[in-house]
């Protein structure tokens, strides 16, 4: 079972990248942030809203030195049908990142995401540091999109903690450049006092 502040679960599967067919292995994404983004599948109704709204923010992500692979259980080659008639259609350009094959769902069992009845991943999204290792969680129905914003702010929150050491800790709605609260137990019961809803 995957779980934050463990070591993410290493795969090799077959990926649509600007036009061309190869093998991706998630280890070779080491050294930056990864951004595992399970989907239903291509030709859906939801998923082609998510796709694009990461692909109009894609070089704000890449800025912060993570990497989308997104994936779901359709072969490569509907990957690139899908990515030629609708996905251009919606942004100029269409998918910049990978699009990850995985027939069967091997790789969103190992996720934890697979759903057995209806034979397509759920909306996973596992955000995995530079050491490889597992950071945020978040599985949503395939009746609910995920907030590309909501992304951003975590990858930005996780980086913050991160270059601190876990020293200064990021509040509900935090963005960069905004209050931190220390990571320090003489705080506790004194929060009222430096933040505010």
């Amino acid at each position: 079972m995957v779980k934050i502040g463990k070591r993410a679960p290493d795969f090799s599967t077959k990926a649509f990248l600007n036009g061309e067919f190869k093998e991706i292995k998630l280890s070779e994404y080491n050294g930056m942030w990864i951004v595992l983004f399970f989907y239903q599948g291509d030709f859906t109704l939801i998923c082609p809203t998510e796709l694009t709204s990461i692909a109009i923010r894609y070089k704000e992500i890449k800025k912060l030195g993570a990497e989308i692979l997104a994936i779901s259980v359709d072969s490569v080659f509907v990957h690139k049908v899908w990515q030629q008639e609708e996905l251009t259609k919606m942004v100029e350009r269409g998918i910049l990142y990978p699009m990850l094959s995985d027939p069967g769902g091997k790789i969103g069992r190992l996720y934890g995401v697979y759903d057995e009845d209806k034979g397509v991943n759920l909306r996973g999204r596992f955000i995995i540091d530079p050491d490889g290792v597992v950071q945020s969680i978040e599985i949503l129905p395939f009746s609910i999109g995920r907030s590309v914003e909501e992304l951003i702010r975590q990858i930005e929150a996780l980086i913050h903690v991160r270059k601190t050491k876990g020293a200064e800790l990021c509040p509900s709605n935090w963005l960069p450049g905004k209050g931190i609260i220390m990571n320090d137990p003489d705080f506790v019961g004194e929060i009222s006092i430096i933040w505010k809803p």
